[in-house]
């Protein structure tokens, strides 16, 4: 038997109301919308659920949320949330899986073709008025490998079938191992990086991924393979990558996360040849994509099931 309605808190800085508008049409109508943290504190008394993003953490251990019993975050990144002491541990909590594998993968062909089909040299000779016909590589053949097998690294694998490629993969469980052509434990770095050209990260950061790419893993890498990065900035240390890119090693680095965010003016990746910045945009979070989830997720709860993106906050994810 369905349990009786919760209270739920939207919070977000920026699109609160626009998300409680969107959940109330699903015909929840206990919702409310904060945007500040003096709203939350408002709105917290009574509230049993959360859907946010950013929010004031340091107000769970208060009186005022002792009601709350689960917290969907608005992400698929929980690695801050998971270690916040702030959060008590009878508070359920949850991420957004699922999503973003489609997204993600489009990002990261765009600029895999961008490379092998070496687009900057059309765009230059268009530009020069310069007649420059020459035959590009293709993607068949090439190598890619994918670190971190989950929703968002399957569909690169599917996508990768596609193109003819050469799929290989590295996992910290294997649970995924027979996606790929071959499948590398969470030890195997530097085998696993030797014999690829593209070298794709979409691991969640923990303690044990924190700077797993480093230097020595780099320059066991081809000197003509490239690196992307759709996973969590500091997945990379990026003074060795800086090192790295310097020494003409790789063909390149596309970069959308990064250790601080956004990504400092002064940083040296915004001018250095071959390395692609963008501003953390490869897995928007949609209004209406997250909606669905968190209202799926939501009948769950009601019902007494097993929630869709559960965290394990030992394993960080």
């Amino acid at each position: 038997m369905m349990s009786p309605k919760p209270n739920i808190l939207i919070y977000s800085p920026d699109q609160a109301d626009s998300y409680a508008e969107c959940i109330r049409g699903y015909g929840f109508s206990s919702v409310k919308a904060a945007s500040t943290v003096e709203e939350a504190e408002k709105y917290l008394p009574g509230t049993e659920v959360i859907l946010a993003w950013k929010f004031p953490t340091q107000l769970l251990h208060k009186p005022i949320a002792s009601s709350v019993r689960w917290f969907q975050s608005m992400g698929a990144g929980v690695d801050d949330l998971a270690s916040d002491t702030h959060i008590p541990e009878n508070i359920i909590l949850t991420r957004i899986v699922d999503q973003f594998g489609g997204y993600i993968s489009e990002y990261v062909f765009t600029y895999l073709l961008y490379l092998v089909k070496d687009v900057p040299r059309m765009s230059k000779a268009q530009l020069e008025r310069r007649w420059d016909p020459f035959i590009s590589e293709t993607l068949a053949g090439k190598t890619i490998g994918i670190a971190g097998l989950g929703s968002i690294g399957a569909e690169i694998v599917r996508k990768a079938r596609s193109f003819d490629m050469n799929v290989y993969g590295l996992s910290f469980s294997g649970k995924q191992a027979e996606l790929v052509d071959r499948h590398f434990a969470s030890d195997e770095w530097k085998v696993f990086v030797k014999e690829i050209d593209y070298l794709v990260l979409t691991l969640p950061l923990t303690k044990a991924t924190h700077h797993v790419v480093n230097r020595d893993v780099l320059l066991a890498m081809k000197p003509e393979s490239a690196i992307i990065n759709v996973g969590r900035g500091a997945l990379i240390n990026e003074k060795e990558l800086l090192a790295v890119m310097r020494s003409g090693h790789l063909q390149g680095a596309v970069l959308d996360v990064f250790e601080t965010e956004p990504l400092p003016k002064g940083h040296p990746f915004w001018e250095m040849p071959h390395v692609y910045v963008t501003s953390h945009l490869s897995g928007p979070s949609t209004r209406d994509g997250v909606s669905r989830f968190f209202v799926d997720n939501l009948n769950r709860y009601l019902n007494k099931q097993p929630l869709q993106g559960l965290v394990d906050r030992k394993r960080g994810y």
